[in-house]
């Protein structure tokens, strides 16, 4: 197992320049960007890489059509470049992909028509090809499930879609590979302190119980929503309190059948009759729809969907589809929890006002708290983080950039035949690693669709897993697919794990995730 040598090389850390405390997207690119420029860097999640907020994105690498309707511009410019960048970085993970807005009012098509284009012209030579408009009958050539009454025409535009998970967990073993180490479950539990400046932190390696104190002459705080609770104990040492900055906003997905939008193009809907944006898309052989944007004042770890949510999304695509699902058809229902940065002076209220940017802040111990953003712009987001402990003087200034044509692990340049990110999940998702999984022992014997023994044994082997969860839910997107599917395959993928060397997958934890995922009718 991997692990023991993880876990042995913290033991054995003499320090480092730069820890990161959390392993989602942001988190994880600080950690990429870091090593390449020669710093030596330790990151640290407490759960599993991408547990949180970074595998329940709605899989979207996008310019922020919506961002642009705001008048944000630079948001757009900037995404729309980053979106270009991780395409070409990770082929076997993000792909382009056409989206199709229906126009059921006259005055639509040429509307967002307009937008539209005015996002193809900041798109440049990034762009993914022309916003086209559309007639009633070419609209309902690409959208065969749209309904067909009132329908005055549509407009195709194009944005990215990936796998968020398997992007982190390309990520991780990118900034290993370059020198980084990083641990999943093992939990920062203590920051240390020498003269009010931070000098390290002490964690917990979640398997073992057992505690190591890391020197690290910059620590940088990636946790997402959780952001705060660092924040908290570093706020302690000094006998002081801090404000929250972030403002968590909860977004729903619900996984149905393909058959419910039988196109290998997104629907695209720009205004819901409460004013957001909904999307169906076509993803790892199903569908996604959603999402939503609700605040909440907690922050679980596996939050529950609202039924009002999910009544929601399923009464906006019957709006939309001629065959609409209902609860019945639900394959998964998932949750993120968006780490939107909180205004001053807002408590409580709609959270669809804040913006969608990151921000960085620099405390006065050298505590280095980033949080908000999106994928799409992770890469981006690490620079920042970067060039905010320069100019603390928290680290030596190094040049940057290499992260903006550095392929990441497993890139594959796309062949034109190969399947897409939204067609069913196979070997192909693996990319030029392909080979790797195949010579292990199991490649033959598929558990389902999409998942071999020899995946699961990979998965143990070369990607951090150490449960039937990380297996299910991320290395393999099973969970969010067909939770039912998922439950059932817990206790096969349990007997390999063990097979290699894991002591506890912890099976009947990972079964009733699987059944919260699984029904809408008890959420």
């Amino acid at each position: 197992m991997q692990r023991t040598s993880l876990i042995q090389r913290l033991a054995e850390s003499k320090g480092f320049d730069i820890a990161v405390i959390g392993g989602g997207a942001t988190g994880l690119g600080v950690a990429l960007d870091a090593s390449l420029r020669g710093f030596k860097v330790i990151l640290l999640e407490s759960h599993d890489f991408a547990k949180g907020t970074s595998s329940r994105a709605t899989k979207l690498v996008h310019g922020g059509v919506r961002y642009l309707a705001q008048g944000n511009i630079g948001l757009v410019r900037e995404a729309l470049s980053e979106r270009t960048t991780l395409l070409h970085n990770a082929p076997h993970l993000a792909d382009a992909l056409p989206f199709v807005m229906p126009s059921y009012k006259w005055w639509e098509s040429p509307f967002y028509g307009i937008g539209l284009k005015a996002y193809d012209a900041l798109a440049g030579k990034a762009s993914l090809g022309p916003t086209e408009l559309l007639g009633t009958q070419e609209t309902l050539r690409l959208l065969p499930n749209a309904k067909p009454e009132g329908l005055f025409g549509g407009v195709k535009y194009w944005d990215g879609q990936f796998d968020d998970a398997r992007l982190a967990l390309a990520l991780a073993r990118t900034a290993q590979n370059h020198g980084a180490l990083v641990i999943n479950y093992c939990a920062v539990v203590d920051l240390l302190q020498d003269g009010g400046k931070l000098v390290g932190l002490e964690c917990q390696d979640r398997e073992t119980g057992k505690n190591y104190k890391v020197r690290a002459i910059c620590i940088v705080n990636a946790t997402g929503v959780w952001v705060d609770n660092i924040r908290q104990i570093d706020a302690a040492a000094q006998r002081k309190s801090v404000q929250k900055m972030v403002a968590p906003s909860q977004g729903v997905h619900l996984v149905v059948d393909r058959k419910f939008l039988a196109s290998d193009h997104a629907l695209m809907v720009p205004k819901t009759a409460d004013g957001r944006v909904m999307f169906a898309v076509p993803w790892l052989g199903k569908t996604i729809l959603g999402t939503t944007d609700t605040p909440r004042d907690d922050i679980p770890r596996e939050p529950d969907a609202f039924a009002s949510e999910v009544d929601f999304i399923l009464s906006e695509s019957a709006r939309y589809l001629t065959a609409a699902p209902t609860k019945r058809d639900v394959k998964s229902v998932w949750v993120g929890l968006r780490p939107l940065v909180k205004p001053e002076g807002l408590e409580g209220g709609s959270t669809k006002a804040i913006s969608r940017e990151h921000t960085v802040m620099v405390g006065a111990s050298g505590l280095v708290t980033v949080t908000g953003g999106k994928w799409t712009t992770y890469r981006s987001m690490a620079e920042d983080v970067l060039r905010h402990c320069f100019d603390a003087k928290l680290l030596p200034p190094k040049s940057g950039g290499q992260t903006e044509k550095h392929p990441l692990q497993g890139a594959k340049a796309r062949a034109k035949d190969a399947p897409k990110i939204s067609d069913a999940p196979g070997l192909h998702s693996y990319g030029s690693d392909e080979g790797e999984v195949l010579a292990l022992p199991g490649a033959e014997n598929q558990l389902a669709e999409g998942l071999s023994e020899a995946m699961v044994r990979y998965a143990v082997r070369s990607e951090y897993a150490l449960t039937v969860e990380d297996v299910l839910a991320r290395r393999s997107r099973m969970l969010f697919l067909d939770a039912h599917l998922a439950c059932g395959l817990a206790g096969k993928v349990a007997d390999i794990l063990v097979s290699e060397g894991v002591k506890d997958p912890k099976t009947v934890e990972f079964e009733a995730l699987a059944l919260q995922y699984q029904g809408v009718d008890s959420h």
